[in-house]
């Protein structure tokens, strides 16, 4: 909503982005910020016909960190993760994962290389129960399906469903079906789904969207309490959250790269202004 990325002109300064240099078999090496990067695209393009929605998208994230990426309505945020999660191919460049070249790999081999996400729009089994959804996340990692084992032998993936409804707060409602919980609890159940395929990257789409105030708080304070043990890319409008989580922000805008920095080096800088004033 415009009201939104006005709010996040009130003082966004960064310094443009600069990329770290290509790494020969994909490595993943040091971005000049003391620490490897789990995730890199280089030269990242996507074109729908004569639409550029992606053009040479230079992005290095830091393992550990919390990353934004923010900007307009049809910046590119969501091209951007639907190419990391495989559900776009890119038209150019390249996709590096913790070592590995995953660009244009089909959605389960990257989320089986442990990189995970959480959607804008709730995708959940609101039919089954709260643990049964994390059961079934967490089941396709430890093992293959078989018709002749109950999923109730597999202890070790009970107790991993468990551990990460404790995680996210919805242990007392392992029992329950997945289309009672309030709208923030599914949001919620959605992280969880997503952690218990045990990531080493987790992208979050819009994870406080819809969110009344007390909702989005208890949100943010579940992916600081997440982001202590894996990398966090988020794509979020709200930038009371955004500048609250991230270590460093990324703006696009047009499909490039417009700026990045840290929370405090965003908070003036008038080309990010102007491009959220103009929204």
């Amino acid at each position: 909503p415009q009201g939104e990325d006005h709010r996040a002109a009130d003082g966004l300064q960064v310094r443009l982005s600069v990329s770290a240099s290509p790494t020969p078999g994909g490595v993943p090496v040091s971005d000049g910020g003391g620490a490897a990067a789990i995730l890199r695209t280089e030269g990242l393009t996507v074109r729908f016909g004569g639409l550029t929605a992606l053009n040479n998208v230079n992005v290095a994230v830091r393992r550990g960190e919390i990353r934004a990426i923010i900007g307009p309505n049809g910046a590119g945020k969501s091209t951007f993760f639907n190419c990391l999660t495989g559900v776009i191919r890119p038209t150019g460049g390249r996709i590096l994962f913790d070592g590995d070249d995953i660009t244009g790999l089909p959605p389960d081999r990257i989320s089986r290389k442990a990189l995970a996400r959480s959607y804008q729009i709730t995708n959940i089994m609101p039919g089954g129960t709260v643990l049964e959804n994390v059961r079934i996340a967490a089941q396709s990692r430890r093992h293959g399906w078989s018709l002749l084992r109950h999923h109730r032998t597999y202890a070790d993936v009970l107790e991993r469903a468990r551990a990460v409804l404790v995680s996210v707060g919805l242990a007392d409602k392992e029992d329950e079906l997945a289309s009672n919980l309030s709208h923030g609890e599914q949001r919620n159940l959605e992280i969880g789904i997503a952690l218990a395929t045990e990531p080493k990257l987790l992208c979050l789409d819009e994870p406080t969207a819809g969110m009344s105030v007390p909702e989005t708080h208890a949100t943010v304070e579940l992916v600081r309490r997440i982001a202590a043990d894996l990398t966090i890319l988020i794509v979020e409008h709200d930038m009371e959250v955004v500048m609250g989580l991230a270590s460093t922000i990324t703006v696009l805008h047009y499909g490039e790269v417009l700026a990045e920095g840290a929370p405090a080096e965003i908070q003036a800088n008038p080309r990010v202004q102007e491009v959220y004033l103009k929204t």
